[in-house]
Formats: C-alpha cells, structure tokens, sequence
C-alpha cells in the first residue's frame, strides 16, 4: 500500500482529495494542516501528521493548497521527500513559472479536473447538479514536468482516485496546460461569461423582470453553445449572425487573441502564484 501525504487536507481541495484517497482504500493518507486547519480535520475524525514526518514517509506528496502558496509550501516539502518519490499539485501556474522541484531524485507532476461537461445530464441519483466532478464522470489533465517515467503511471492512478469517476486521462505538456488554465478557461472563458452575466443583469436594470431575464438567458446559452461546439446539427440564422458581427465589434478588441502570446501568459501566470509580489 502506497503511503500518500496530503498537504492542506482541510482546505477545500484538500478535503476533496484526501476525503476521496481515504474512501479509495488502497492508499495510507496523510493529512497535513496547520492551525485551524487541524480542527477541521478532527471534526471529520481525522488526525494531522506533521509536515516533515509526512514528507519523509510519503510515496508521494499531493500539494493542495492555493496557488499563491504552492511554491511557499514546495520550498518546505521537497527538501524533505524520500528519494524516488513524486510531489503532485494541481495547478500550473507555480510550476510553470517555478523549479518547484530542484532535485533530480523526486518526480513532479501536475493533474487537474475537466469537470462534468455542461453537454451531458448533471443530475445524481438523489437529483442534485454535479458541476464540480465526484459523483458524474469527468476527464482528466495529467503532467509529468519532470522525474521518471514510471511515476506518471503512479500520478495517474492517484489521480483517478482523487477525481472519480474518471472517463479519459489526456496527457498534455506544461506549455499546453499553461494555456488550457487559466489561459483559455480563466483569462478567456471565465472573462467572457462574467460579461455575460453582466448582459442579464444589465437588461434586469432596464425594466426586464429577473425570473424572465434568467429563463431566457439560461436557455440561450445552452443552445447556442451546442450550436458553436458542433453538439447540435443546427446554425443561427441570418439575423443571429448580424447580431454576432455588431457584438463581437462593440465588444472585443481586434488584437483579443494575444492573451494566448507567451508573454501574456508568464505574466498572468506569475500574477496567480505570487499575488503579493505584484500588487495582485
């Protein structure tokens, strides 16, 4: 049985993680906090293991913590890692603009969830939504950053378990992560539905009742995302696509897709580790 330190266990990835790991039961799990953090783990019938006694007994160290933290934390945890084990995190950024793992004896990867797409049925057994993944099926992004070969096989397991239901496990450079997240789904995708929503509440606050203003928007963006993903055999009409041509003119800067330049992308990136040292 693999030994598997979770650091940050009470966080709110970290509870996800390790609550999964230890429902698994293959694994022997860890749970590293700190302070308040302990209490929580205790409310859940769980006891903390110190930080350096988990480093040095783990197969693997999952860093679940903020991103902002991850490089803090990694500072503290790899020093410690016994040879020939493997740090796991979940997100890219710190990586990505970090050697969060400056030996070459311990393996570094990076997985992150898909969550459920919004084109399939979100409802569970007891007929609550599934958005965030654990209970519908949901793909996977796995990196090996560095180390040995044969951890990746080991990352992806644990992945699976900390993730299931897992459908597909796609593997992907961190160059290619760094622009799925946030690149794509953050600095682009998030942005753009943040003003969408911002669309419904300004036709709200010229005289469209709310429940009217929702109903219409809920069901449009369902619609006409399977229409521009290709899920739908269908096209907007004529009158839609005029509609389209004058927004995308008021709304989007020509040049928009140099979020995707490298340069663009260090700097968000640099900005989501460290916040404190950019003013962020």
């Amino acid at each position: 049985m693999q030994t598997v330190a979770v650091i940050g266990a009470a966080g709110v990835q970290g509870a996800q993680v390790s609550g999964r790991l230890i429902a698994a039961g293959t694994y022997e799990v860890l749970c590293v906090e700190a302070g308040a953090g302990v209490e929580r783990l205790q409310e859940r019938g769980l006891t903390a293991t110190p930080l350096h006694e988990a480093a040095q007994r783990a197969d693997a160290a999952i860093i679940a913590v903020p991103d902002e933290l991850i490089a803090t934390v990694a500072a503290e945890v790899v020093p410690v890692l016994a040879p020939g084990s493997l740090a796991l995190v979940l997100d890219a950024a710190a990586p990505f603009v970090t050697e969060l793992v400056p030996r070459d004896d311990v393996s570094l990867m990076i997985t992150h969830p898909c969550h459920p797409s919004v084109f399939t049925t979100q409802l569970t057994a007891d007929g609550h939504r599934d958005f965030a993944g654990g209970v519908t099926g949901q793909d996977i992004m796995c990196c090996l950053v560095r180390g040995a070969e044969d951890h990746y096989a080991t990352g992806v397991e644990l992945a699976r378990a900390m993730f299931a239901p897992v459908d597909t496990v796609h593997r992907i450079t961190l160059e290619q992560f760094i622009l799925l997240e946030p690149t794509m789904s953050e600095t682009t995708a998030a942005m753009l539905l943040t003003v969408i929503r911002e669309a419904m509440d300004e036709a709200i606050a010229r005289g469209v009742p709310e429940p009217a203003a929702r109903a219409f928007m809920y069901g449009h963006v369902g619609i006409e995302l399977a229409i521009i993903f290709g899920e739908l055999d269908a096209a907007f009409s004529t009158s839609a696509y005029l509609a389209i041509d004058r927004g995308r003119d008021l709304i989007l800067a020509p040049n928009w897709k140099q979020v995707f330049e490298s340069g663009n992308v260090e700097a968000v990136a640099r900005e989501i580790a460290a916040p404190e040292a950019t003013g962020a």
